[in-house]
């Protein structure tokens, strides 16, 4: 008998760990206000230095697994990357920025102030605009994906974050009245995806020449095992901080922030996942394609919000709502795409 998948210990609580963070970033934020006031002090170009720094303590262990080596193999198999890239690319945000915008705007009018809609709507298009590239891996696995084909996808799509974040981003805010400053939507860009992304691929190509790539892929990758969520959670403390005066007058919002973000979430995984079986495609290519989509780069959207609008925005808070929600969804829909396999074929 097949040995059941599991996910890991961290991730697998991980809506727990936020929740805890939520707490104690409160706590800190009406207890000891000084803490968050001294941390604001450390900004250059509207970016805060301490969370800019647990970004990249997120970020860059995602960007040692990315080998875009196996971009060259794409042309075999272009389906799947076809689903993939059309979905995150081109179906993803477009979707995100209508169900927030209705939910928002229209649905729960007579709940969100306009100006704090206007900054919930901008953080849901960051979270539409970036999709997973790390715990896509988590998912692919414990859904008996195929990995190498899974690295091909996000492979693929980290070269294309590089060029349509920030465009894709500027244009739907934009149409939703939101002044997007562009030197600091680049320089997010350049600080939480070129830099980590370079640094991971320079690593990654370092370390390999010296000591091989089995001991790449299960002494030097597995170092940083923790640290990603370690500085998540850090960068969570110190955002709550700032935002227990939100939170705390508008408890509700957490919940309202959410559903358009299930909603969503749910939307996009049927669409990849329903396009891959009317492709014929394989379950093993047909599921991580679906969870690509359906995830986030939460790590990313979490920090432009901060850049651009602030720790203390609503845009923030939207997608930190991301972060809560994400695993328990994503592990409901692994759930469906197991329960599911035999819809599809075996082989491409």
């Amino acid at each position: 008998m097949e040995q059941k998948r599991a996910i890991g210990f961290f991730e697998k609580y991980l809506t727990v760990w936020v929740s805890l963070c939520i707490v104690i970033g409160i706590a800190i934020g009406q207890c000891l206000p000084q803490i968050p006031e001294t941390l604001s002090t450390f900004e250059y170009a509207n970016v805060s230095i301490p969370v800019a720094i647990l970004i990249w303590l997120m970020i860059y262990p995602m960007m040692l697994k990315v080998n875009f080596q196996s971009v060259k193999n794409v042309g075999s198999r272009p389906k799947g990357i076809i689903v993939t890239s059309v979905t995150n690319w081109l179906i993803k945000p477009f979707t995100m920025f209508g169900i927030a915008y209705l939910f928002f705007y229209v649905v729960f009018k007579a709940f969100i102030p306009h100006h704090l809609a206007e900054e919930y709507l901008a953080g849901a298009v960051l979270l539409g605009a970036a999709p997973c590239t790390a715990m896509v891996f988590v998912w692919s696995y414990l859904t008996r994906g195929d990995a190498a084909y899974t690295l091909v996808q996000v492979a693929v799509n980290d070269l294309i974050i590089l060029v349509a974040f920030a465009p894709i981003v500027a244009f739907l805010l934009g149409i939703s009245g939101v002044t997007i400053p562009w030197a600091t939507l680049l320089l997010s860009v350049v600080l939480f995806v070129v830099i980590p992304l370079i640094a991971g691929v320079i690593s990654r190509i370092i370390v390999i020449r010296r000591k091989g790539i089995e001991y790449f892929n299960n002494v030097f990758v597995k170092k940083f095992d923790n640290y990603t969520i370690i500085g998540l959670l850090l960068t969570l403390i110190i955002l709550f901080s700032f935002q227990g005066e939100t939170i705390l007058n508008n408890p509700l919002h957490i919940l309202l922030i959410a559903v358009p973000l299930v909603l969503q979430t749910l939307l996009t995984f049927a669409f990849a996942y329903g396009w891959a079986k009317w492709w014929k495609l394989p379950h093993s290519v047909a599921a991580p394609a679906g969870m690509i989509g359906a995830s986030n780069f939460f790590e990313l959207a979490v920090a432009v919000a901060i850049s651009i609008f602030g720790l203390q925005s609503g845009a923030a808070l939207a997608t930190v709502v991301g972060v809560l929600v994400e695993v328990p969804v994503m592990l409901f829909l692994v759930r469906i795409a197991n329960k599911t396999q035999s819809w599809f074929i075996n082989k491409e």
